[in-house]
């Protein structure tokens, strides 16, 4: 089959020949049909220090996926060939304390599709049934491939009862764009976000954003105030790893605010500001991942209930233009961005 392999220790992603999946008799052998491109994918293209350390090699990468059900092992039930699915990308172990208490999320042997094992960026991709994720009827091709991130998105959104809450999102990446729709689907009130990305602030502003504000020129705060906001946000949500935009949330929050951390820092741990956590009572969430199940479930039922996340996606290309897709991708002008492997 054709995969996007990481086959060399170098910068660089190449189209090969590898053999298929094998199929082990709790797995499932899924031939996929549309991926997207996360960042994640980015660093390894890139071979930064975390994918060198990281990433075996050669290995087929990619986790954000969809496509039907091409074979099932022996053991699998409740699926069906054909059948259109997603699946969690995070294989975990099931004998750990928190497996066994059903946060799987939380998960000390966790392994990541595309990551640890072979990914999803070719033909065909083998996953425990276990993780595999039907697609309903009435969710597209489209939003099926970007299930993955959306759950980032729905888990990190409602970490904290956003309903009739002023929230502030930092980063305006595809998740916190998703999570921005989140917020306004399930109440929230007032919903700002920032960045420095013009053309990602214009998609906020799509989705659902009462302001979407470029840090570089308009202080939060003074966004805050032109909202009629007395008392700060209840609410934030922090997607861009970015240690000035952490200080502008905590700096901004309204005593006993509550903030969920998604973003990563790129090169070392973001400084915070003990004094203000502290004496505003603020409580400082960190988010991985998706609830097992429970955040699939979330999100489906909104997709299937009018939450509208397709503005996120900008970029169509087939699996044989992924350069052009990764350049797309790396220069910013762009949300999700889908490869075709039909």
């Amino acid at each position: 089959m054709k995969a996007l392999v990481k086959a060399n220790p170098e910068p660089g992603l190449w189209i090969e020949d590898i053999p298929q999946p094998e199929l082990g008799p709790n797995d499932v052998l899924i031939r996929v049909r549309k991926t997207s491109i996360c960042g994640t994918d980015l660093h390894i293209e890139s071979w930064d220090e975390w994918a060198q350390r990281t990433i075996p090699i050669p290995m087929a990468i990619g986790h954000e996926f969809m496509g039907t059900v091409d074979r099932l092992g022996s053991e699998v039930a409740g699926l069906e060939i054909g059948q259109r699915v997603s699946a969690e990308g995070h294989i975990v172990c099931g004998r750990c304390r928190n497996c066994q208490a059903g946060n799987r999320h939380l998960c000390i042997r966790t392994v990541g599709l595309g990551v640890n094992r072979p990914g999803a960026f070719a033909e065909y991709v083998s996953v425990p049934g276990s993780n595999v994720q039907p697609i309903p009827d009435d969710v597209s091709d489209d939003i099926g491939c970007i299930l993955d991130p959306l759950g980032n998105a729905t888990h990190t959104a409602l970490s904290f009862n956003v309903v009739g809450e002023d929230v502030v999102i930092t980063g305006a990446g595809p998740i916190g764009l998703m999570a921005t729709a989140i917020s306004r689907h399930v109440g929230a009130r007032y919903i700002v976000v920032t960045d420095i990305n013009d053309f990602r602030l214009g998609i906020a502003s799509a989705m659902g954003a009462d302001r979407a504000i470029n840090v570089s020129t308009t202080p939060l705060a003074d966004t805050m105030w032109d909202l009629g906001m007395k008392e700060g946000f209840d609410v934030g949500l922090e997607m861009s790893g970015v240690s000035a935009a952490l200080h502008d949330m905590i700096s901004t929050m309204n005593n006993g605010g509550k903030i969920a951390l998604l973003g990563i820092p790129e090169h070392e741990a973001a400084p915070i500001d003990w004094n203000d956590i502290v004496f505003k009572g603020l409580t400082l969430r960190g988010i991985y991942g998706r609830r097992m199940f429970e955040t699939w479930y979330k999100m489906l039922a909104m997709l299937q209930t009018g939450l509208d996340v397709a503005p996120v996606i900008t970029h169509h290309f087939p699996a044989a233009a992924y350069a052009e897709a990764f350049t797309v991708v790396r220069a910013g002008e762009a949300g999700k961005v889908v490869l075709d492997w039909t």
